[in-house]
């Protein structure tokens, strides 16, 4: 899915919709948590046309463990917006888009 989401934004790209996006390039720690889940990666980084910056989480499930990570996620980083796309979103992208971009898997 995240290869495809690569594929859908390099598309997004391509026609203007985004300036550009990156995968994986930071990871946010959560300074005051001392056991258990301490860092974050989301999938990807996009730079949108007006240069606000926001992250993308591609998940086909949600485990305890994502829970966590986008739950604190948001309460260290309130600032930072993050955009969770399971697989309803994933899906209604890849019907609008996959038979006309290029190696869709």
């Amino acid at each position: 899915w995240e290869a495809n989401y690569a594929r859908y934004l390099n598309w997004l790209v391509s026609i203007g919709e985004i300036i550009k996006w990156e995968y994986e390039p930071e990871t946010f720690e959560f300074a005051k948590i001392k056991k258990g889940t301490r860092f974050y990666t989301p999938d990807f980084k996009i730079t949108n046309k007006d240069g606000s910056i926001e992250y993308h989480e591609i998940k086909g499930y949600m485990d305890d463990v994502s829970k966590t990570k986008i739950k604190r996620f948001g309460k260290y980083y309130p600032g930072l917006k993050l955009i969770l796309i399971e697989k309803d979103q994933y899906k209604a992208i890849a019907k609008q888009v996959k038979n006309f971009i290029e190696n869709w898997e």
